[in-house]
């Protein structure tokens, strides 16, 4: 997905249930300070911090958000790099998730230690840095 001028607020408004609602409230304080960057939709239904620029293995490029959340029907799910034994280790400890390949689904913030999603995120920027600059 590419970034775009859409409505963040818009966005939670019209997909998220009541407590998706204070959920998506509660990651965008976490994920704001810890990104340094406004939310920002991505496609019709990411909310994005930052921009990280990639290469695939093929040669061709892509661009995407370094961080960010989404509704996804009865889950959120919070975008980031959980590679590596800090990572897991972290991931052993967030809470109640699924783990897909850079997708963290939880049913509600109140299954997930927030600190340790902050840790994860922080750890997935570090290492989105050090892979893409």
């Amino acid at each position: 997905p590419k970034a775009t001028d859409a409505s963040v607020a818009g966005y939670i408004s019209s997909r998220a249930s009541e407590e998706q609602k204070s959920d998506c409230k509660a990651l965008m304080a976490t994920l704001r300070p810890v990104t340094k960057e406004m939310p920002t939709m991505w496609g019709p239904s990411i909310v994005g911090y930052g921009t990280c620029n990639y290469t695939y293995d093929s040669g061709g490029t892509g661009e995407m958000c370094r961080t960010g959340f989404a509704t996804r029907g009865r889950d959120l799910v919070v975008y980031l790099l959980a590679e590596g034994k800090e990572q897991q280790a972290l991931l052993a400890k967030v809470g109640k998730h699924k783990m897909g390949k850079s997708c963290l689904y939880f049913k509600r913030l109140a299954d997930i230690d927030m600190k340790i999603l902050e840790q994860l995120v922080v750890g997935s920027l570090a290492q989105l840095k050090s892979r893409h600059g």
